[in-house]
């Protein structure tokens, strides 16, 4: 992915043209960007692969980080 967080004005628009829910993928660069599509979007789900794969981010100080910012995250 580029890292450079998601699209949010496009998973806006899918997120509202479509009655299922909707996966956010692509762009997760770091912590911060997964908290913004949650907060800016009604998205069900986000994916990261880069920040764990290189181990950039651990997936259970993510998942706090979510869980600090009020969002619901299985711990």
């Amino acid at each position: 992915g580029t890292k450079d967080g998601y699209d949010i004005d496009l998973t806006k628009k899918i997120v509202n043209s479509v009655s299922i829910p909707v996966v956010a993928s692509g762009g997760c660069g770091k912590p911060e960007d997964m908290i913004d599509v949650f907060k800016k979007t009604d998205v069900e789900a986000a994916l990261a692969a880069s920040i764990f794969h290189y181990e950039t981010h651990s997936v259970n100080r993510v998942k706090k980080l979510i869980e600090e910012n009020g969002i619901p995250v299985r711990i």
